[in-house]
């Protein structure tokens, strides 16, 4: 077993000498802690009272508010080799300025004389064209003759055959009288020489009859012979009319597919001269392409091809480009769970690396060196970065924007929104809730910064 003593030792004898011991049991110093414990205790709870604004805090840079204003690189319409440059980087360009040249590097492009020759071609089947059509025009003029003469020339046979028809019905009319005179002469004769049998006619007035017999027997043969010749006439009448309309619809028909074989010419002459229109207007146009010109007023950035005899494609990045006029906005990047709190139209404080500033963004009133801002949109998509891009403008009812702002600067936002007691903000962010809408019918004059 230990050899432990049983007498006490007297603590305050043996450190009676200790200054520092001497300090810490001093009863008014003991007090005096007590008291700033206490002070600093009620104090810290007292806060926990003051009013807190709510807000949201996020990154960005400096952009424009038109698409068309930001800077944008400038790519080669054609394939070809780079000859000159014109200006240099960060030069103040106007809108149609040359920057660069380039030449052909293309064999079917290389004669100098192309836009010339095609031209040349092109006029060339217009006039081809022109010939065409009015050589379809001349058939139409003769296919429109033909028809009013094949109507007169068949309006002529038909009068042809009227008259050999009205002329077959006259001869056959004096064939049946020369039948008749015949008939009667014969029974004449029959009687004459009955009475000349019995001896009571002479045989004078028996020859006399039988010569006005032979005389009827003519003129019958005569007016059969002239009624056959009326026929055949009829029906030469008729067979003219028949080829008159055969010739004259022959003659037409030749006349239209002449004038359709023209049409047809005039047709492909017409698409040949447009396709060679549109390779003239082409030509025309990729020689402007050489020149490489400033879209708008502003500066060169910087050229991403620089060498004399590179060769650039299609579509090549040549140097990129930066407007001079536009108007500046803040690209911020918010959280998911605080989009729906943005609104557009809603106000935001920027600010702006370069520019000195105090923030205290629970305290506004206290903040200094900052910048007015309204929600102009939102992006509807999350970005590649799982946050949603919000674009902040200036106000107009508040001071401007410096203007020694560079597009691509930083920018810090703080969207303001409702006043809460600190106690609800602590306790809101240990669970880790989002912070308290408000609308824009609430007051909100308590929430601008100092400027």
């Amino acid at each position: 077993m230990l050899n432990i003593s049983r007498n006490s030792i007297d603590r305050d004898e043996v450190l009676k000498d200790q200054s520092s011991y001497q300090e810490v049991t001093r009863t008014k110093a003991t007090k005096k802690i007590i008291y700033l414990l206490t002070v600093l205790f009620f104090l810290g709870f007292m806060m926990l009272f003051f009013p807190w604004t709510q807000n949201i805090r996020a990154r960005g840079s400096l952009t424009t508010v038109r698409p068309e204003n930001r800077e944008q690189n400038i790519h080669s319409v054609i394939s070809g080799r780079i000859e000159k440059w014109f200006v240099r980087e960060g030069q103040l360009v106007n809108a149609g300025d040359t920057i660069v040249f380039i030449s052909e590097i293309k064999a079917e492009y290389l004669d100098p004389e192309l836009v010339e020759k095609t031209k040349n071609q092109t006029d060339a089947k217009r006039a081809s064209v022109d010939v065409y059509n009015e050589k379809a025009d001349a058939l139409a003029s003769q296919i429109a003759a033909l028809r009013i003469n094949g109507q007169l020339k068949l309006e002529q046979a038909e009068n042809y055959q009227k008259q050999a028809e009205l002329k077959v019905i006259s001869d056959s009319i004096d064939f049946e009288t020369t039948l008749i005179n015949l008939e009667i002469a014969q029974r004449q004769y029959d009687r004459q020489k009955q009475l000349y049998d019995q001896g009571l006619k002479s045989l004078t007035e028996l020859e006399k009859r039988r010569l006005k017999l032979q005389e009827s027997l003519n003129k019958k043969t005569s007016a059969e012979n002239k009624w056959l010749a009326s026929k055949n006439a009829l029906i030469n009448a008729q067979l003219n009319l028949g080829s008159i309309e055969n010739e004259y619809r022959e003659k037409i028909a030749k006349a239209e597919s002449e004038r359709m074989s023209a049409l047809s010419s005039s047709l492909e002459s017409e698409a040949q001269f447009n396709k060679l229109s549109i390779q003239e207007a082409s030509y025309s146009k990729r020689s402007g392409f050489y020149f490489i010109t400033a879209p708008q007023d502003g500066y060169v950035t910087k050229a991403l091809i620089t060498g004399i005899g590179e060769t650039v494609k299609e579509g090549d990045k040549v140097f990129s480009f930066i407007p001079s006029n536009y108007e500046l906005a803040v690209e911020l990047f918010v959280r998911p769970i605080d989009l729906p709190l943005i609104q557009e139209g809603n106000r935001v404080r920027l600010q702006f690396d370069g520019w000195p500033a105090l923030v205290f963004s629970g305290w506004p009133n206290l903040s200094f060196g900052t910048f007015a801002g309204e929600v102009l949109a939102f992006d509807k998509v999350v970005g590649p970065e799982g946050k949603f891009r919000v674009l902040v403008v200036p106000t107009q009812d508040e001071e401007q924007w410096p203007n020694l702002l560079r597009l691509g600067s930083g920018a810090y936002g703080i969207a303001m929104l409702k006043n809460v007691p600190i106690w609800y903000e602590l306790w809101r962010n240990l669970n880790g809730f989002p912070p308290d809408f408000y609308s824009k019918a609430e007051d909100t004059k308590d929430l601008t910064f100092k400027k």
